[in-house]
């Protein structure tokens, strides 16, 4: 393994401090405990794409947050294969999928990756398609059972669809996998497969579903008869939820649970409200952080705070704010690239709790979201040395927070 080490960093209303060496001669920064800390600068100094103004103050470019812990990260493994997805085992260990379609158990005290598993069905590997998020049933340790994301390649194109199977005693397969969700309509693309799960406190899923992209398809977000940009609730079997919101809608998908999403790739529950949250990408800036509640239009791709990639706008003229549709929590432009997201529960760094951690593709970091009252009121980013593209993260049962790269690499970041 490799090991970095963060020091800590602050800028501070000093009378005074002092450097102290850490065990592997790292200088540290040690503040008195009187010391006030400075508002800090926006974290985003960049040009943003558009000149669109925010709904409401602090929407987006919040003031900066510098953790003062001192942390260490350290490099577990480079030997994954595009990795996307992780869940945590009972003992601690990592269950990982890798895009090309595999799933692996990796041991994080030691470093050591587990052989393929087998007995997955075959994914659609294509651009952004693959093996994507997966989960474990909260009584895994009885039933053994595994839940994920991929993309399915079916006659006439592809689409996202959600399995579940046992991992065997053994851990060398996954026993009886069956398909229990596919989105609506087959569509031949390689793009937007969305690709979270998530288990809610009653033993049902969210799973977040993309809109694939291209402008044809785009438009079904807003179409309550497909599956397309929408998060939805359904039972460990496959079947809507009873009590979904457009249940006794005609003509509407009863699993939907909210619409109106581009690519949402990150979900996950407020530890003490509750409340469910999900990031999603935008085009060429836009990337959004949203507040999830049942039934809600989040706008896509009538409101936006971005652009196409080609800067043109989007829309004629183009909007960023119409009624009866949600507006994000927080937004970056330019991107943050946003994928899997955790919010951190643990005790080991006291000053994160709650807070909310990012993942970063195209930004190459991890944005560390500070939460007040549903407002961001802080934004760090951390990691931003390593030149990797984040993909998703978890808290493990250590407190710990570990997170893979596209490049093929795991860390653990914890209290030094």
């Amino acid at each position: 393994m490799k090991h970095f080490y963060i020091p800590l960093i602050v800028l501070i209303l000093a009378s005074s401090c002092k450097n102290t060496s850490s065990s592997n001669n790292q200088n540290t920064v040690v503040v008195n405990d009187t010391t006030e800390t400075q508002t800090l600068p926006p974290v985003e100094t960049r040009a943003a794409n558009t000149d669109y103004e925010p709904a409401f103050e602090g929407q987006t470019r919040i003031a900066g947050v510098k953790t003062t812990t001192p942390y260490r990260v350290t490099e577990i493994t480079d030997d994954l294969d595009a990795p996307w997805g992780i869940a945590v085992l009972p003992d601690n260990r990592l269950l990982i999928t890798e895009k090309e379609g595999d799933m692996r158990i990796v041991n994080p005290e030691t470093g050591d990756i587990g052989d393929e598993i087998n007995g997955i069905p075959n994914v659609d590997d294509r651009g952004q398609g693959g093996l994507l998020g997966l989960t474990l049933a909260p009584d895994f340790e009885s039933d053994r059972m595994v839940y994920w994301v991929f993309s399915e390649r079916v006659s006439g194109g592809n689409h996202t669809a959600v399995a579940k199977g046992r991992l065997s005693e053994d851990e060398k397969s996954i026993e009886n996998a069956t398909v229990i969700y596919r989105a609506k309509p087959t569509y031949d693309g390689d793009k937007h497969y969305g690709g979270r799960i998530i288990f809610d406190n009653d033993g049902n899923l969210f799973v977040s579903i993309g809109e694939r992209s291209d402008q044809e398809p785009r438009v079904l977000a807003q179409d309550l008869s497909t599956s397309f940009g929408k998060i939805i609730r359904i039972t460990t079997d496959g079947e809507a939820v009873s009590g979904n919101p457009f249940e006794n809608e005609p003509n509407a998908l009863p699993e939907i649970y909210s619409y109106g999403h581009r690519n949402p790739q990150g979900l996950d529950f407020h530890p003490e409200t509750g409340d469910l949250w999900s990031n999603e990408f935008g085009p060429r800036g836009g990337d959004e952080l949203n507040l999830i509640k049942p039934g809600l239009n989040y706008g896509w791709p009538v409101i936006t705070y971005g652009i196409e990639y080609s800067g043109r706008e989007i829309g004629n003229p183009p909007i960023q704010q119409k009624e009866g549709m949600e507006q994000p929590v927080y937004y970056w432009d330019p991107v943050l690239s946003p994928s899997g997201m955790t919010f951190y529960t643990a005790s080991n760094i006291p000053e994160w709790k709650n807070n909310l951690f990012i993942t970063g593709l195209n930004s190459s970091h991890i944005a560390r979201i500070v939460i007040e009252d549903n407002r961001v009121v802080g934004e760090e980013r951390i990691l931003d040395d390593k030149g990797q593209r984040f993909r998703d993260i978890v808290q493990g049962n250590d407190g710990a927070l570990y997170t893979v790269t596209d490049e093929g690499r795991l860390y653990k970041i914890d209290r030094e």
